[in-house]
This record gives structure tokens, sequence and C-alpha cells, in this order.
């Protein structure tokens, strides 16, 4: 039987990765509640705003303006994902107001296209100037690998690749690598080997975390793949909220609540006070004027207090 972890930490990243896949603007000030909503159930990560160009993802383009209406809690990290060298910039004009970075590339060359418009090569060569930068300004850098277990244009992504460049991100001072399975291709076995190479690679010097989505009903069997690897490190949206802008169809981050109740059940802690987050989901499909996928916002936790 596999031994798991007994803790993890989930950073909640439906502010940013949610929102930013979602047809409508939420207005600022909602996002404001919604995220304090998010605080309240216990959090000590989540990603709250991005400084990607506004004609891009025009649905994060008051980034600025939400972190500054923020009410921040104590122990809680708030992260912004930033694309480049000029949305370090951007960032570095509240630096007051947030913790960590996260930067990202793709390990797929077409994906990396379509997604930023450069190689992987010159991705890398970018990140490296705002990992270096973020660090000596003491922010804290997440570096996240989209496609790391396969590309719907490219199929099978080579492991290889993915971990010479998490080693990149690693040496350029990233603490924490995160990979991402950006549509939904991963399976829990092809999961269970990549992580028992990825720890024995890497463990030693950075924080691994996983990153899973639901597009095709696997997301949390590739959770508990990975945590039976000694994975402590999940990131997650709650309401199922999300996915990746291209191609179309990847919908879907595994759904926070869903995670947390699964790994409660299993005597593994998160420290989320699941009532609260099933409140916060539960206000942001008010919000959407819609029901989500998150099949415990549906059918309500477990009630322990049953009989047998």
């Amino acid at each position: 039987m596999a031994d798991y972890p007994d803790s993890v930490r989930v950073r909640e990243v439906g502010p940013r990765d949610g929102f930013q896949n979602e047809p409508e603007v939420i207005p600022t000030e909602e996002k404001v509640r919604l995220i304090g909503l998010l605080a309240d159930a216990g959090f000590t990560r989540m990603e709250v705003a991005s400084f990607v160009r506004p004609d891009v993802i025009p649905q994060l383009s008051d980034g600025p303006e939400v972190l500054a209406a923020l009410e921040r809690h104590d122990g809680l990290a708030y992260s912004v994902l930033i694309p480049n060298e000029r949305g370090l910039d951007n960032a570095l004009a509240v630096r007051d107001r947030f913790d960590e970075i996260s930067v990202f590339l793709s390990a797929s060359e077409t994906h990396n296209r379509k997604n930023v418009n450069r190689s992987i090569a010159e991705s890398l060569e970018g990140l490296e100037r705002v990992v270096e930068r973020a660090r000596d300004a003491g922010i804290r850098c997440e570096g996240v690998i989209a496609t790391s277990f396969g590309c719907p244009y490219e199929g099978e992504v080579p492991q290889a690749r993915v971990f010479e460049i998490a080693a990149k991100l690693r040496d350029f001072g990233c603490e924490e690598v995160g990979f991402g399975d950006t549509t939904g291709m991963a399976n829990p076995r092809q999961v269970d080997g990549f992580y028992a190479e990825a720890t024995d690679r890497l463990a030693a010097d950075v924080e691994l975390t996983a990153h899973f989505h639901n597009t095709r009903g696997q997301g949390l069997a590739n959770a508990l793949a990975a945590l039976g690897r000694g994975i402590a490190s999940f990131e997650s949206s709650f309401g199922e909220l999300g996915g990746c802008p291209v191609p179309p169809g990847s919908t879907g981050n595994i759904s926070t609540e869903d995670l947390v109740s699964m790994l409660e059940e299993m005597g593994v802690a998160t420290g989320i006070d699941l009532p609260k987050l099933l409140a916060a989901s539960n206000a942001v499909q008010e919000t959407l004027g819609r029901p989500l996928g998150a099949h415990v916002l549906k059918a309500g936790p477990v009630d322990w207090q049953r009989p047998g």
C-alpha cells in the first residue's frame, strides 16, 4: 500500500486559472469578495491575479485593482502569474500586495508557440531574467511547466525534456516546480512513473507540485497517483473552474472541494475548512449564474455521523 504524506499543501488557483477561462468578466469587487471567502476557508496559498497583457486575457486585466482591494489574511501567501519582464515590472509596482510569483512555459514547442508565441529556448531565456530579478526583490518563485504529461498538438512529450526544463527552472532560482497536465491527458500509471523519477531527480532541491485537469475525468485518480509517490503540494480550482485557453475544449482544473474531501477522508490533512470552501463555491455559482462541475458541490460532503 502506498505511503501517503500525513498532510499536503493546496494552492487555490481559481481566482486566476479559473476566472481566465470563463467567458464572463467578473467585476473586480466580486472577485475580491470571492477571494475573501476562499481565504476564510483556511488556505495558506492562493493565486489571485495575473500580469498577462489585458488584450490577451481581458478577464484578468484588473489584477492590480484586485490586489489593492484585498484584505490580506495572516498565514496566506498570495501568488500572481508573471509571463515576462514587462509583467514583472507591472507587478513590482504593487510589490507589497503579494508574496510569490509563478512563471510558466510549455514542454511542447507547438503549445508554447500557441500560448506565448515563443520557442521553449526563448521562453527559458526570458524567464531566467524574470526569476533573477524576482529573487533579488525577495519574492518566492514557482516555475510551472505546461503540457508535462502530453500535448494536444504533438502527442507524447518526452519525459526527459520535461525534467531538463525543470532543472533549468530550479537552477534559475525557482524554489518550486509545478508540472501541469494542461489539457487532461495524463493517466495514473503515467503519473506514478513520472513522479517516481521526478522525486529522484529533483525533490532534494525544489518543491514538486502537481497540477491536474479533469478534462477527461481522471484528475483525482492522477492526484492520488502523485500522492502515492509522496507529492505533498497540489494546485486546484474551486468549483472545477478553469482550463486552458488553447486549444478549445480543454476545460476543468480538478475541483478543490473534491480534492480536499478525498484527502481528508483518507486521513491526509489539508488545513482547509470544507464547509467554508463549499460556501465560496456556491457563491461563485451564483455569480456566474450556472452550476459548476465539482462533485462535492453537488452531493455535499460525506456525513461522518451516518451509521456503519
